[in-house]
């Protein structure tokens, strides 16, 4: 069974940095995977913020353009550099991540959430 562990979070104030770090404890040679960052902000519905792609190609969400960067390392482990926080990046921070094996169904895990708190 495959878990993702994610780590970093925590409290900055406005302006600040933080990584979150997402691990896998399983892995096998021969598959792709892709990796995702989503959050739930207080309140309301979770949403997309980044994914970087088997071929490393990334996508970001507009609001955090500029100032987040998402990387990997190998195919277990994801990161997510954000800088320049703000109140509004406040919320649970979810890793996703798709893994693909040839001649299966694609399988998507998550990872268990991580508090970011971003105070003015």
């Amino acid at each position: 069974q495959v878990q993702l562990v994610e780590s970093g979070g925590g409290s900055v104030q406005t302006g600040g940095s933080l990584r979150l770090s997402c691990i896998a404890s399983v892995y096998s040679v021969g598959c792709t995977y892709d990796w995702s960052w989503y959050r739930t902000p207080p309140g309301k519905e979770r949403e997309f913020v980044s994914t970087i792609g088997s071929d490393g190609s990334t996508i970001y969400v507009d609001s955090v353009k500029a100032r987040f960067t998402i990387s990997r390392r190998n195919d277990n482990t994801v990161y997510l550099q954000m800088s320049s926080l703000q109140p509004g990046d406040t919320a649970m921070y979810y890793c996703k991540m798709d893994k693909t094996c040839r001649g299966t169904p694609t399988q998507t895990y998550w990872g268990q959430g991580a508090q970011v708190t971003v105070s003015s």
